[in-house]
């Protein structure tokens, strides 16, 4: 038996002792059933919903959906299966594509091989054979034309123009801008078409045709007409408040909320974008928190109650959201310290206390594992 094996149990039965103080020990909280329970749930939470992005389209963030499912239980065969397969698809694809584009260079059509080349870096930002290529080549690529505004991001364009936020990296590179570079407004950008992915065209989404305002027998020229129209107009025509607002009503909170930030950087005291801001908010938090993304759902909702604490029952969902996520942290150490993984227990238990300074167990259960292993490191030495 190894000796951090013989250290481990000895502070395992150290640990069990400490019941008859009332300090929750490692091993008695939570039970082993509950900790099994939550990682298969966790697994089939994950698993569906990279099944829910693969039949989107969308595959990066599919891929890294079913890495994480294995992370929680490395020992799922489904999630293993799963993985392998998400990543053969995409090898697949970015095989095709880099054959495409290559194909497309020989011939000359360079708008075309940029075109493949951008695609291949959708699916993997980090492949160096579509960088390589698209650095030798010209910028110029089909693509619509964008302004930037007030409060734009890489990110926030793609989630407005191809609905994937992760697609911000394709913009940046097709402007030779970092990944993570900040946008000046007025400058103009060039948001390309990626092959596989659907670009959102402004053009879709137009307001419909209003009628005219003065009634019927009304003189053309009558001056108070136009007058009545102008006046309206603004609060009318904004294109950031009437795509928030289709957002919004598609459940597509995440681009409404977008939407609303940028009206309210140029315009703060509009009531009708912070009130769309705030239904985004509790629309998404919502979901998130649905879809079991406790961790997405506790800082959306903090952000909403700090906005409107009577919020319907956001508050409500935020403490559940906050107490689903502490659950989570805890059930992960008490894995890792099982498997002996110190330092992912660590981590995990340092993560409780960041949301919830008084929670004992997570102390005496960090307190104690941090002691083992730097026992363990000195005997090393």
């Amino acid at each position: 038996m190894s000796l951090s094996r013989v250290v481990l149990l000895a502070a395992m039965a150290v640990t069990a002792a400490a019941c008859a103080t009332g300090a929750p020990p490692v091993e008695q909280a939570p039970p082993g059933g509950m900790v099994s329970s939550q990682r298969q749930a966790l697994v089939a939470s994950y698993s569906e919903r990279a099944q829910a992005l693969e039949t989107d389209g969308r595959l990066r963030e599919a891929l890294e959906a079913r890495k994480i499912a294995l992370t929680v239980d490395p020992d799922n065969a489904a999630a293993r299966d799963g993985l392998r397969a998400a990543q053969a698809k995409i090898d697949g694809l970015i095989s095709q594509r880099l054959a495409e584009g290559r194909a497309a260079q020989a011939r000359g059509a360079q708008v075309a091989a940029r075109r493949s080349f951008l695609g291949v870096l959708a699916l993997d930002p980090e492949n160096r054979a579509a960088f390589e290529a698209l650095r030798e080549q010209t910028p110029d690529v089909e693509g619509l034309p964008h302004i930037v505004r007030a409060g734009d991001t890489l990110a926030g364009l793609a989630q407005q123009y191809y609905g994937n936020r992760a697609l911000g990296e394709v913009i940046a590179e097709a402007n030779r801008l970092a990944p993570n570079a900040r946008l000046a407004a007025g400058t103009q950008l060039k948001i390309p078409e990626v092959p596989g992915v659907a670009l959102i065209r402004p053009g879709a989404r137009k307001d419909p045709p209003r009628a005219s305002l003065p009634g019927p027998g009304a003189p053309p020229a009558t001056p108070a007409a136009p007058a009545s129209v102008q006046r309206e107009e603004p609060a009318e025509v904004n294109p950031l408040l009437v795509e928030a607002r289709e957002s919004l009503e598609r459940k597509d909170y995440a681009t409404a909320l977008g939407d609303a930030d940028r009206l309210l950087a140029s315009t703060p005291s509009n009531a009708e974008a912070q009130d769309l801001k705030r239904s985004a908010l509790y629309g998404l938090g919502k979901t998130q928190y649905d879809q079991k993304q406790y961790k997405d759902s506790y800082a959306t909702l903090g952000q909403l109650v700090k906005l409107a604490p009577n919020h319907e029952d956001a508050a409500k969902l935020l403490r559940q959201s906050r107490g689903r996520l502490i659950d989570d942290h805890f059930g992960r150490g008490i894995r890792y310290y099982r498997e002996e993984r110190l330092p992912e227990a660590i981590a995990e238990w340092k993560a409780v206390l960041e949301i919830e300074p008084q929670h004992i167990a997570a102390r005496k259960n960090l307190e104690q594992s941090e002691r083992l292993l730097k026992s363990l490191e000195e005997r090393k030495q």
